[in-house]
Parts: structure tokens; sequence; C-alpha cells
């Protein structure tokens, strides 16, 4: 859920600073976290436990920078990757396979996650702070499918 929040927050600086490609990227990928956030409560009550959605941070809404901005859901799908490596770990270790089996469809989502995200911090590295490379890149992430 945090995550989702993150994203649209991110959208939402992306479309203040006129960035509008880059907010509709991230309001697609804000809904497609939310999906992910369902399948797990979807596998949850099917095994027979109840989900439980405590307090969540507000998250940060000011960036320097579309650079920075991004640099941030880079580190943040890094620390998802940790989580979701955690939990495989304890699944597999514990000898619940069936749980270790469904977190497999997030260790990949997580590689494509990291992956694309990378690849935005590239192209806004190569194209430097000119206004002009910054319009091509939101232009591009416009038309990025975050379904890899």
């Amino acid at each position: 859920l945090y995550s989702s929040l993150l994203y649209q927050q991110m959208s939402a600086w992306c479309s203040y600073h006129s960035f509008e490609g880059a907010a509709a990227f991230l309001r697609r990928h804000a809904q497609e976290e939310m999906t992910h956030m369902q399948r797990l409560f979807d596998y949850l009550t099917d095994t027979g436990s109840l989900p439980c959605i405590t307090a969540i941070a507000s998250p940060f809404a000011e960036y320097a920078s579309l650079d920075e901005l991004f640099r941030v859901t880079y580190e943040h799908e890094q620390l998802i990757t940790q989580k979701i490596n955690e939990l495989a770990h304890a699944a597999m270790t514990s000898q619940d396979y069936p749980t270790f089996n469904f977190l497999q469809w997030y260790v990949a989502e997580q590689h494509e996650e990291e992956k694309l995200f990378k690849s935005v911090i590239d192209k806004l590295t190569l194209a430097g702070k000119s206004g002009e490379g910054l319009y091509f890149i939101d232009k591009e992430l416009a038309t990025l499918d975050t379904q890899n």
C-alpha cells in the first residue's frame, strides 16, 4: 500500500512541475502496486489468514529534480526486493512451500521493477539537466508500459 501511495504522491509532484508523462507513468505504477497488494491479500485470505493494515507513513512529497525522484523510486524498489527475498527465505526455511512458490511471482516482478527504474535513471543521466532532454524523456515515460 505504501508503494502505491508513494508513486501517487510522486505523480502529483511530477504534475506540479509539468512532467505530465512521468506523472501518468507513476499513476499507472501506483495502480499496479494496488493490484500487487490485492494479490497478496487474496493469497492470505485463501490460506485462512486475516490481513491487517496498520498505520502507514505519509510519503515524502518534495524532490529537487526528476532525477532525484526516480532515484528514490529505485531505492524503494531495492528495499521491496530485500523484503520479498526475506519473506521467500522465511517461507523456504520453514518449509512453507506453497507460500515460497507464491512469492516467486513477486521475486520475478521485483527484478523487472528494478530494471525498469534503473533504465529511467540511466536515461535521465544521459539527458542531463537540459530542458530539451528532460522533455523527451518525459514524453517517453508517457508511453512506457509499467508491465514490461
